[in-house]
């Protein structure tokens, strides 16, 4: 394992702490507007990762450095609680407060995105000859600025694959719920009470849902980057 890997890897799990957080804290932040604080008074209305790890310790810390270690690709989770009889009471909130963490991912790759700009402009970033996950922008010299597109660049690149992924409508994933804000009060409620019925079967909805969105997140991505650089042949 070379210093670049390791290096590469702290980086990696800084972006990755940064966006999980702001995932579940947009959650526990939505939810409390919405009238459920209990989110809040465990501590994941916060930005401050420490709370989420707390809930989380294996999915924050432990499999991410393993996944990366064994495989070379980052992987992890965390979650924020809620009042079941809440979700029931209030479906579409709850569908909202469902919403909220895939849009805190789409905020953060949106923000990355125009820090990429800024740099490029500064003359700082270059577009790269290929890009790929790690490599959305490239720093025109070493040192910080390096470091700080290989920041920006997975800042980028993670929160949209975990902003789409999470959208996609199976459950335990937050497209699941968000499908109630398309439904009548009832089929909202009907479909809150199905989310919770099934909780066990977690594991094969996330098996699913990585089926279906493997093979499209290359495209998307490919997609994403002539987005952000207009002109360019990434991913033709």
């Amino acid at each position: 394992m070379n210093t670049d890997y390791l290096i590469a890897g702290v980086v990696w799990y800084i972006v990755f702490l940064l966006s999980t957080t702001c995932h579940e804290a947009a959650h526990a932040f939505a939810a409390r507007f919405g009238g459920d604080p209990t989110a809040f008074h465990g501590g994941q209305a916060s930005l401050d990762p420490l709370p989420h790890i707390r809930r989380e310790p294996f999915g924050m810390v432990v499999f991410p450095i393993l996944s990366y270690a064994l495989g070379g690709w980052m992987m992890g989770w965390a979650s924020a609680p809620y009042d079941p009889l809440w979700s029931l009471r209030y479906p579409r909130r709850a569908a909202w407060m469902s919403l909220a963490g895939p849009g805190a991912n789409f905020t953060l790759a949106i923000l990355a995105a125009i820090l990429i700009h800024a740099g490029i402009l500064t003359g700082v970033f270059t577009p790269p000859e290929s890009a790929n996950f790690m490599h959305v922008a490239v720093a025109v010299s070493g040192g910080a600025a390096s470091g700080a597109a290989t920041f920006l660049s997975l800042m980028f690149s993670l929160n949209l694959l975990l902003g789409t992924f999470n959208l996609i409508p199976v459950p335990p994933l937050d497209g699941f719920a968000a499908l109630g804000l398309l439904l009548p009060e009832n089929g909202a409620r009907r479909l809150q009470e199905l989310g919770h019925s099934i909780r066990q079967f977690t594991i094969i909805g996330l098996m699913i849902a990585w089926r279906i969105f493997d093979p499209l997140f290359e495209p998307l991505f490919a997609l994403s980057l002539r987005a952000l650089y207009p002109g360019q042949n990434y991913g033709r």
